[in-house]
Formats: C-alpha cells, structure tokens, sequence
C-alpha cells in the first residue's frame, strides 16, 4: 500500500518485492547504486507471523534495513508506533523511551537502529494502523464483515491514510532534517471508533458493538495505546480526513 503511494506521489522508481529482495546486500548495493533518496518501505508485516517467525522478522526489519541504508546515499526507513509499550496515556514524542510487546515491534526497532549506524544521513519515521489502496486493511476487513461486527475499544491509536503519509515522506525527504520523525494522522480513536466511523462515511447500515482485546486473543500483544504525537512540528491530516480521502478513491 504505501510503497505504490510513495511511488505514485515522487514520480520515482519503485522496486517490488519480486523485483528486489532487501535481505540480499550485493543485490541492493547494485540495484541503489546512485541513488539520491531512497524511502525503504520493504518490511515484514505480519505481526502475529512473527511471533514464530522471528528470524524472517529480522532479516527483512533489520537486517534489510541495514542493506538499504548502506547502499542509500540518504535513506527514509518507515518505522512503527509497536516500538511502544503502550502503557503512556498521552501521545509519545520521539524522545520518549521505546519498549515493544512484539516480536514484530522489536524487529522494526532494530531496524531503526540498524539505519541509523549505518547511514548518518537517515529519516526514521514512526506510523500508525496504516491503510491504503492495493493491499489487505482494517477498513476492508470491517466492511466485508457483515452487518453485525465487533471491534475492541481499548486499543487506541492513529489510524493513517499511507496516500497522505506517502506525501509527507517525499516531503521530509527533500529536506535535510535527519532523525526520528512520528508521521501519524492527527488525532486518535479506539479501533471501535474508528469501526464505526467507516460504516458511517460508507454509508452503511451496521451495527458495531464494543469488545476488549482479551475477546480476541492474538498471539503477539499490541500496545493498549500507541497515540503518537510530535516534537517536530510535522502534522498530517486527520484520520477522518484520511479515511474520506480513502473511500472516496475506493474501487
């Protein structure tokens, strides 16, 4: 999803997963070679996956990560709000403390890590419950279950349009403005609110009824509340706004 965003707004070239395997460091050394800006969307996203495939996890979020950001001369890695424990309750800034739940989180933060020794000239930025055209997404998810669904209200978070965030990740690559970066739409919403919020600006009949996250067990923990806020001053649009823009566009 955001990788054809990315794509689609910078007029740049992509490559896909067939076409480029991030964890093959020769291969990516030449397929980056003179490359001014590369935005790294290659990721392991299987959340509950990696809980037992901890090793695939790593090659693709750290070890991939680490691949790029040598080969880059400057380098975006997309990052996530699941390198928090979830236990503040009030937005976390890029200077707070990380600790991930997951296997998944703590793989993204080593790949954080990892981009960060390698290349100095790197953009790290941390999202949230990301969804967009061209992939599976909590959006499509809901409405394709009928009209009677649950959805937990004690998971809190920024769920983010990945055409506005694709715009905001150019946008901070033509600029020299290094680090951690959190690039989340404004504002938060319990996955119960957003559920509903969905049905209603599809304009569908449905009725949604709140549930705890204990109804649904997972094998990898999620942070009850993974809000993110910014000390840098980089806001994207609502999450509202981002799921009009989504729906609006949907085939």
């Amino acid at each position: 999803m955001l990788g054809q965003d990315v794509v689609r707004v910078s007029g740049g070239a992509g490559l896909s997963r067939a076409e480029l395997d991030v964890t093959d460091a020769a291969a990516v050394h030449e397929a980056l070679a003179g490359a001014d800006l590369v935005i790294n969307c290659a990721a392991y996203t299987n959340v509950d996956g990696a809980e037992e495939d901890a090793d695939g996890a790593m090659r693709v979020n750290r070890d991939g990560a680490r691949n790029v950001a040598q080969a880059a001369q400057r380098v975006v890695y997309v990052s996530t709000d699941y390198v928090f424990d979830g236990a503040k309750r009030e937005p976390y800034l890029e200077s707070d403390p990380t600790g991930p739940l997951s296997v998944y989180g703590r793989s993204k933060l080593d790949g954080e890590r990892a981009t960060a020794e390698a290349n100095p000239r790197h953009f790290i930025a941390r999202s949230s419950w990301l969804f967009g055209h061209g992939g599976p997404n909590f959006v499509e998810t809901m409405l394709g279950r009928g009209p009677e669904v649950r959805a937990v209200d004690d998971q809190v978070g920024c769920p983010t349009f990945t055409g506005h965030l694709a715009e905001a990740l150019v946008e901070l690559g033509q600029t020299e403005d290094y680090g951690i970066h959190h690039m989340a739409a404004s504002g938060s919403c319990s996955r119960f609110e957003f559920t509903r919020e969905i049905f209603a600006l599809a304009g569908v009949d449905a009725s949604v009824e709140p549930c705890k996250t204990a109804d649904f067990p997972r094998p990898a923990a999620r942070p009850a509340y993974s809000v993110l806020g910014s000390e840098r001053g980089r806001r994207l649009p609502t999450w509202q706004e981002g799921l009009q823009a989504y729906l609006g566009a949907r085939v």
